[in-house]
């Protein structure tokens, strides 16, 4: 009901009467301004006018699911919003909510969680507030090796939005990490439910550092607000990804991977230079030469010979 209400009150350009929300909604006075107070609770500036009736003064930047999906216009992604102010982990939520049923395109976001996780089980620091912290859960229709497909499409889609919304030169470096200059501004974590031959669904997390301070980041991290010199909406990036994410994902499924992995070739920084990679079991260096359809990264050793890196951490060298 507070959706419909906030609807009625944004589709106006002045005040609604109490009256008419009661009688397009079909609820009492006071129950118009019980909702209208945990309106006012989430953030949400409302004034009430005597004789006039409500007007929405302002929104909070807040992940709140009523915000995001403002004038969104997705169709699949985005459509079912979770929002809370704290979670432990958005990945860990969807899971769950994926293992019971939830549909495809849902959307887990918190202001701020406690064990936030990035690749590879490091942390992620997630200040409350201050940045995007969401997972999205996605029930493809592939086999378990077409998932990396996903990771790449969703760097494209992130970053792409940043871009959009902040005209900052954000870049991506293999396989997941966004940065701007060399230094990184979010990352995205991907993790399958699958059988054998079939995946059963797939989360997606990405979580940016929109206006955090740096005093709050680990080294060689940065923010959209640093970067800009200006505060960035959350909830306006936030849709923009949604929607980027919704283009990328079509492509896929109409066949056209083709022109995600273009894309992401351009938005590369790791692309032709020389790398080093640390991976679990070794350390390779060579020149990055490409990225193949399974999202492995082509490196050409000093030897000549070309290796392709499935997990690693890539450090440019020059």
């Amino acid at each position: 009901m507070n959706e419909k209400i906030l609807a009625l009150l944004r589709e106006s350009s002045n005040h609604v009467s109490g009256e008419e929300i009661s009688r397009r909604l079909g609820i009492t006075r006071s129950a118009i301004w019980k909702h209208i107070q945990e309106l006012r609770q989430q953030g949400y500036e409302i004034l009430a006018v005597p004789h006039r009736g409500y007007e929405l003064a302002a929104s909070p930047d807040k992940l709140l699911a009523e915000e995001i999906s403002f004038d969104l216009k997705t169709k699949i992604i985005g459509t079912h919003i979770e929002s809370y102010d704290i979670l432990a982990s958005t990945m860990d939520t969807a899971m769950e909510r994926a293992l019971q049923g939830a549909p495809e395109g849902t959307i887990i976001c918190a202001e701020g969680q406690h064990r936030g996780r990035g690749r590879l089980g490091r942390s992620w620091l997630s200040a409350k507030g201050k940045g995007i912290y969401c997972s999205l859960i996605l029930r493809p229709h592939f086999s378990p090796a077409e998932s990396p497909k996903l990771t790449l499409l969703s760097a494209v889609a992130v970053c792409r939005a940043i871009r959009t919304t902040t005209r900052l030169d954000c870049l991506i470096k293999w396989p997941n990490d966004l940065f701007i200059g060399n230094k990184k501004v979010g990352g995205i974590l991907t993790e399958m439910n699958a059988e054998l031959d079939r995946v059963k669904f797939v989360i997606i997390g990405f979580g940016i550092n929109v206006n955090t301070p740096l005093s709050l980041l680990p080294p060689k991290a940065t923010s959209l607000k640093d970067e800009s010199q200006e505060r960035i909406s959350r909830v306006g990036l936030l849709r923009e990804i949604l929607r980027e994410f919704e283009k990328e994902d079509l492509e896929l499924r109409h066949g056209k991977f083709s022109s995600v992995l273009e894309r992401w070739r351009k938005l590369s920084t790791t692309l032709g230079h020389r790398v080093t990679i640390a991976s679990p079991k070794e350390h390779i260096e060579g020149e990055a030469l490409d990225i193949d359809d399974d999202g492995g990264l082509l490196v050409r050793l000093d030897s000549g010979f070309v290796e392709k890196v499935i997990v690693g951490d890539v450090v440019k060298v020059r």
